[in-house]
């Protein structure tokens, strides 16, 4: 069995796959190492803005209604007895729709995609640690995992010039290096379930941002919002979220709140049989591992904290970050000297900060404004009422707009992620 690539890719989720897919399109003989088996289930709202259908569209994965891609036409906000929309405009930088699609076929696609184009993805294999020689990571090493999902055999070292760390949340690789999350960064928690419901073909993905912590006789509005994404097979994507921008614990009953809002919400959809069980996840958020490169190693999606702390969206930035790893892979690989190479590959790090760092900063300054009661309660019952602050407020959560002119808010917003400092 090959044990030596020139990359070797830790997970093929949306990072890991867009990874393998770029680097085996750039000539690299590339082994990805997914310890799960396709189709398998995420934890996700199944639902992608126009800036994650960008990402799909520039690696070149078609995204036919037919194959169950279900377009959307923008972002419908409900919170505080108002209701307001906001088509996804026609930008130059970024397509006028969304997409849905359940998160076990979106990563099995594209999963296949990167295969078609060179990449060896391996499925069942766990990932137990990062090799390093002379302080620089070389490898790592693998233990194949049976239908149940345990361990079997014995470790299998893996060697490579570069690993691309895309372990998600759990962080493995960089956890064995010994880098710990930052403390001052955003997490958040996240829990979904499916149910039936007529509207199941609704063009909007709606947002629903009035949600309460009832527990032991409180009534507080939380950082947060639920969402409701249709997937055209006859169900939706219904689920919440919180955040907590110093990345401690909240200690929220998240399954029981979300029980708890669809009884007091949304009957409008006319839910039907629950389909599947409630899961939940963490959110790592706004770079909140780092740096994204150390020696051989480098972290992309949610194992560098790749996560939107606006709108809690991960798979568009993991997708760009292994974007930005293959530009900083083949710079390193045209360059004619050792330092030259390194050097490239620590392009990668400041390349993620130039573009996201300013953005991200801005969300972790939200985040600390929204976790407490009374800016939510301002904010719902003064800012949703007006369509012109929330048109900005739109853009701003979802990061789409144009980044060079188009209008007052998105000259703004440029502006605005330009001039934060990119921590």
């Amino acid at each position: 069995m090959k044990t030596e690539a020139d990359v070797i890719v830790v997970g093929a989720g949306p990072g890991g796959a867009a990874a393998a897919r770029y680097l085996a399109s750039e000539g690299f003989d590339v082994i990805a190492l997914e310890k799960s088996r396709f189709p398998r289930e995420k934890v996700c709202g199944d639902g992608l803005t126009p800036r994650a259908v960008r990402e799909l569209q520039l690696i070149g994965l078609e995204t036919p209604r037919e194959e169950g891609w279900i377009p959307n036409r923008g972002l419908r906000m409900i919170g505080g007895g108002h209701r307001l929309e906001f088509p996804w405009h026609e930008l130059e930088a970024f397509p006028d729709f969304g997409l849905s699609l359940p998160r076990a076929d979106f990563d099995h696609r594209l999963a296949q995609h990167a295969r078609k184009a060179g990449a060896d993805v391996r499925e069942a294999w766990h990932v137990d640690a990062p090799i390093q020689e002379d302080g620089r990571v070389v490898g790592v090493t693998a233990r194949e995992v049976d239908e149940k999902g345990r361990k079997t055999g014995e470790a299998v070292e893996y060697r490579a010039p570069l690993v691309i760390a895309a372990d998600g949340v759990s962080a493995r690789m960089a956890l064995g290096l010994g880098m710990e999350r930052k403390k001052n960064r955003p997490m958040g928690v996240a829990v979904r379930t499916y149910f039936q419901t007529p509207r199941h073909e609704e063009e909007w993905m709606e947002g629903h941002l009035t949600i309460r912590d009832t527990s032991h006789g409180k009534d507080k509005l939380l950082p947060g919002y639920g969402w409701i994404f249709p997937l055209g097979d006859g169900t939706a994507n219904v689920g919440l979220g919180t955040l907590s921008a110093k990345g401690t614990p909240s200690k929220l009953d998240h399954r029981a709140m979300l029980k708890e809002w669809l009884a007091n919400s949304a009957e409008d959809w006319e839910f039907g049989e629950q389909v599947g069980d409630i899961k939940g996840a963490a959110i790592p958020m706004a770079f909140n591992r780092q740096p994204h490169y150390v020696p051989g190693m480098m972290l992309v999606g949610d194992s560098g904290g790749m996560v939107n702390p606006f709108n809690g969206e991960g798979i568009a930035y993991a997708m760009q970050a292994a974007r930005r790893a293959t530009e900083a892979a083949v710079a390193a690989r045209e360059a004619t000297t050792a330092s030259g190479r390194e050097a490239a590959l620590q392009g990668y790090a400041r390349m993620m900060k130039d573009d996201l760092g300013g953005y991200y900063s801005l969300g972790r300054v939200f985040a600390s404004l929204v976790e407490h009661p009374t800016v939510m309660e301002l904010c719902t019952r003064y800012g949703l009422p007006r369509p012109l602050i929330m048109e900005f407020v739109s853009r701003l959560l979802a990061d789409v707009y144009e980044p060079r002119g188009g209008s007052w808010s998105d000259r703004l917003l440029a502006l605005m992620t330009k001039i934060a400092p990119a921590a």
